[in-house]
């Protein structure tokens, strides 16, 4: 059984249909990529899977569970995560603070490991933990917002593009820390609109344009695609 199956979703703002029927899997400790143009449907797909949207019709299921008409808070509570695009921080509230947050709906004693755990796989927040993180560089920014996803001990972790505004060395950086989330145990499913740096993460990928699924295969069956190349990848 895939951790996360979504069938036939289909989600409207009001009489404009942005996502069209489209079914997909994440299975364990896979990481899954999603890429496309703006306005394909990623994010608003990302965040009908996390209960911020809902569906005007389809099935969402998690761990066997369907979730679709489930709260987002609750969603939270059954291990998926969303860190979202724009990364949305607390600009007044310093790092720790923010971290806590991320782990609102806990009530066990692990918290302050999570924390600790934060800070050992993006140093520059323990060194900086009661700076305001406002005051954060975008890439600081972006650390932050999948610390704070990984506080609430995710087993599934959306994170919708994040590389966005990124420098080169600070967006291998948080693609490094993707693989790293994986090898500890955690699966991905990634939105980005760098489609060469998620496709070479990814163990699945899907294309999606207005809409719709066009293409789906390995991370590295895409890369070869002559179709992705040329749409995506900006190779003629």
């Amino acid at each position: 059984m895939s951790m996360l199956e979504v069938k036939d979703l289909r989600v409207a703002y009001g009489k404009i249909e942005a996502v069209k029927g489209i079914s997909f899997s994440v299975g364990e400790g896979e990481v899954v990529c999603l890429i496309g143009t703006n306005g394909a449907g990623k994010t608003t797909t990302l965040r009908t899977i996390s209960g911020l949207i809902r569906p005007s019709s389809g099935e969402i299921t998690f761990q066997g569970k369907r979730i679709d008409t489930v709260p987002a808070h609750e969603i939270v509570m059954l291990g998926l995560a969303h860190s979202p695009e724009g990364r949305r921080i607390f600009p007044r509230l310093t790092v720790e603070e923010n971290l806590l947050l991320g782990a609102f709906s806990r009530t066990d004693s692990g918290v302050k490991d999570d924390l600790q755990a934060a800070y050992d796989l993006f140093p520059i927040l323990g060194e900086r933990a009661k700076q305001p993180a406002g005051t954060f560089s975008g890439g600081e920014q972006q650390m932050l917002a999948m610390g704070r996803a990984m506080m609430s001990r995710p087993k599934l972790l959306m994170l919708d593009e994040p590389s966005m505004g990124l420098s080169p060395i600070m967006m291998q950086r948080i693609m490094s820390t993707v693989k790293t989330l994986q090898s500890q145990g955690t699966t991905i499913l990634l939105v980005e609109q760098n489609a060469r740096a998620a496709l070479k993460l990814a163990d699945k990928g899907y294309v999606l344009e207005v809409g719709h699924i066009v293409l789906e295969g390995t991370g590295r069956e895409l890369l070869v695609s002559d179709e992705v190349r040329k749409a995506y990848l900006g190779e003629d």
